[in-house]
């Protein structure tokens, strides 16, 4: 028998025995990760609960605190750092009762109290090293006695490999973990180290950062925010799967309600959400905004099962200068207008078509058109729709429309009910196409003003009205 004094300056009186079991699954995991040998098994043999690794075995000199070179060169790839766990769990094993054997093929060791070598006044506690019972055993197993089987529970909660939380999505970074039961966790390389109230997913980070990794203390807990999330902030915009865009997204919805998630703080991730969601299905894009102006362009998107998402008007601003994942240009209420309006077919109204009123009516045109000057004639015929695209303006069936691409001033039959609406509906349609503006603009109101002032000198002056109205043009 030989004593090994463990020298444990400071004992970690808030631990728990769960924090103390958590050390000794972390170094078996660690060492499975590392010897590519299998997962650690725990279990209960009657009223001993038990840890066991496959690995290469402990010795009685890795109680000494001195850094693990295998975990400092590749700390990704392990949980632990220092060594140091294990002594301070071992301590606390002692300090709450349990009595615990850590068999390997180099030795048994147990723990104990006992005095200091040549200070018979102060006692340490001991690691108390025997000849191994096995030595063929391959890796090493603890066995405790005095464990109620919550603790285990509560220890093997820790880790993500016992939390029953399912991987959406492996990353570069890190794994993207469904939010079970509304706690969201931080994990590191498997062990938690943090938890948050307001977080849409749990994350694995499994490639840390120099600041992560300094925010690493003995204890493992409680590490603060600002040490992980670039890393989760990694982790989100590299994924891609369809099941994490559905969830950040649906999760836009409730910014403008101020209850969404954390995570949708950064406008990077809104957006990485935007290009996933909108390269996989029809999405239309809008903002609180265009939801009230949309018109029937909204109950055209909906009956074409189109996905509406409504996002803040700062997102709105990158989706019109960003692309999609398939290089397109994201659907917003002006391009998807364009898009519907480019497949509207007109219900186009033959004359003969036409009741005799409306024919009487549609007759006018001629004499209106007269009105304008013949020089450089942009119009080159009327139609007349029972159906209309929607104005662009207010939603609405427009009233008429100048089409520049085919020469057409197409009107709606409705139009036709008297000569006053057939009148205005074309003199408006006749400014568009001769002064090439559109509506709501300074320029198309300066022109439309100009065209009142005109019909309304040849009303007052009924004589010789297309001579005085040429003659006003002109000026």
């Amino acid at each position: 028998m030989k004593r090994f004094d463990l020298n444990i300056e400071k004992v970690l009186e808030h631990w728990t025995i769960p924090h103390a079991l958590r050390e000794v699954i972390a170094n078996a995991m660690d060492e499975s990760t590392l010897t590519n040998t299998k997962k650690p098994l725990i279990y209960k043999d009657k009223d001993k609960w038990h840890i066991k690794d496959f690995g290469r075995g402990l010795k009685y000199e890795h109680l000494t605190q001195n850094e693990n070179k295998e975990k400092t060169e590749d700390p990704d790839k392990v949980i632990g750092k220092f060594g140091v766990g294990l002594k301070d769990a071992m301590a606390t094993f002692d300090r709450r009762n349990v009595q615990i054997l850590i068999q390997s093929k180099y030795s048994d060791i147990t723990i104990k109290k006992v005095s200091k070598e040549d200070f018979d006044d102060v006692i340490t506690l001991h690691a108390i090293v025997n000849e191994p019972t096995h030595t063929d055993m391959k890796g090493t197993e603890f066995t405790f006695i005095g464990l109620k089987d919550v603790d285990i529970e509560k220890a093997k909660d820790f880790f993500l490999l016992y939390s029953g939380e399912n991987s959406i999505e492996v990353t570069k970074y890190g794994e993207l973990i469904e939010n079970k039961n509304n706690r969201s966790r931080i994990y590191v390389n498997g062990i938690c180290v943090a938890e948050e109230d307001n977080l849409l997913f749990s994350y694995n980070i499994t490639s840390t950062t120099k600041k992560l990794r300094q925010s690493l203390n003995r204890e493992r807990t409680n590490v603060g925010r600002s040490a992980y999330s670039d890393r989760v902030k990694s982790i989100l915009i590299e994924s891609t799967s369809p099941e994490f865009a559905e969830k950040l997204v649906n999760d836009l919805q409730k910014i403008q309600a101020g209850n969404a998630h954390d995570e949708l703080q950064w406008i990077d991730v809104q957006l990485h959400a935007c290009k996933i969601l909108s390269s996989q299905e029809r999405v239309l894009f809008l903002t609180a905004y265009d939801l009230m102006d949309g018109g029937k362009y909204l109950s055209y998107a909906k009956e074409e099962a189109i996905c509406i998402i409504t996002v803040p008007d700062s997102l709105s601003n990158k989706l019109e200068t960003s692309k999609d994942l398939n290089g397109e240009t994201f659907r917003n209420l002006e391009t998807y207008a364009i898009e519907w309006n480019e497949q509207f077919d007109f219900d186009i109204v033959s004359v003969n078509q036409l009741t005799p009123k409306e024919r009487e009516i549609f007759n006018y045109k001629d004499t209106i058109v007269k009105w304008f000057p013949k020089k450089n004639d942009p119009v080159k015929d009327i139609l007349i729709s029972n159906t209309m695209r929607p104005d662009n303006y207010t939603g609405s069936d427009a009233l008429g429309l100048w089409e520049p691409s085919t020469n057409y001033i197409i009107i709606r039959r409705s139009q036709l009910k008297n000569l006053q609406s057939f009148a205005g509906t074309l003199v408006h349609e006749l400014v568009h196409a001769y002064t090439k503006t559109d509506d709501k603009t300074i320029e198309f109101e300066s022109e439309l003003t100009r065209m009142l002032g005109k019909l309304s000198t040849l009303i007052l002056e009924s004589s010789k009205p297309k001579s005085m109205f040429r003659r006003l043009w002109k000026k």
